[in-house]
């Protein structure tokens, strides 16, 4: 009961984390480790575990949720839906060793992007959009990015919203609902396919719900860039700890 308890108040942090800077996996992720699980299944079940409270964030911000200048919203869902699919399948089939070595190295890099998209040089607006064609990959790549692994790619997708000059506001309504789309795809076929602890997902699952409602609450009471470096810190702290276990 101990152990659950814990998980569930790893879920409230990551369930607030996300929905006020992003980043809950990097909470949820270690939490799953140190309970027993191998990297690979601590993976699976962290995006299983969240998954609802980004549908509930997702929904929460629907109103502000649009397509490109060049790409509707439709095939942005459709893309992202296909990706999170392809992502999980890829993830099955990769070794749990190979797995193993590669988390340190997608944590970092995920740290790295996140640090350079909260606190590098911001680009000015202007210039045309680009294709809608590069939209899409872009958009593929990032979901199948989320299905495998998922740390970073709600800050990954929100560089590539506005990256196709969509205003920030809604580039973060439009961000929670394609990271909810493709990580709902890429639950389902873990959910089928892999033996899930389902009780550390229920305990991780139901912070994270309750974490997202209050991290909705408290959006316009805690300063976002407290949060950001938290994301920052728990990064380095978590990438040392894997390249040191590994």
């Amino acid at each position: 009961m101990l152990l659950l308890a814990l998980l569930f108040a790893a879920g409230v942090w990551a369930g607030a984390q996300n929905a006020l800077a992003g980043g809950g996996s990097f909470v949820t992720l270690p939490a799953l480790i140190l309970t027993g699980l191998d990297p690979k299944l601590a993976n699976i079940t962290s995006t299983v575990a969240l998954f609802p409270g980004q549908v509930t964030t997702g929904m929460a911000g629907r109103t502000l949720v649009a397509g490109t200048a060049r790409l509707a919203f439709g095939w942005l869902a459709a893309i992202s839906l296909a990706g999170g699919v392809a992502g999980a399948l890829l993830l099955r089939v990769t070794p749990v060793g190979v797995f193993g070595a590669m988390v340190p190295w997608l944590v970092l890099a995920a740290t790295v992007l996140f640090a350079w998209s909260s606190f590098g040089p911001k680009r000015q607006g202007g210039g045309a959009p680009p294709p809608a064609w590069l939209s899409a990959i872009l958009q593929g790549g990032i979901a199948t990015y989320s299905g495998f692994f998922g740390g970073g790619a709600g800050i990954i997708t929100l560089a590539a919203l506005t990256l196709a000059r969509m205003p920030l506001r809604n580039a973060g309504g439009t961000k929670n609902v394609l990271v909810a789309i493709s990580n709902i795809a890429a639950a389902l076929v873990f959910a089928l396919t892999t033996a899930i602890p389902w009780a550390k997902a229920a305990a991780v699952g139901a912070g994270s719900m309750a974490g997202g409602y209050a991290g909705a609450v408290l959006l316009k009471r805690v300063p976002v860039t407290v949060l950001r470096v938290a994301v920052v810190v728990i990064g380095v702290a978590l990438t040392i700890g894997l390249f040191i276990r590994g």
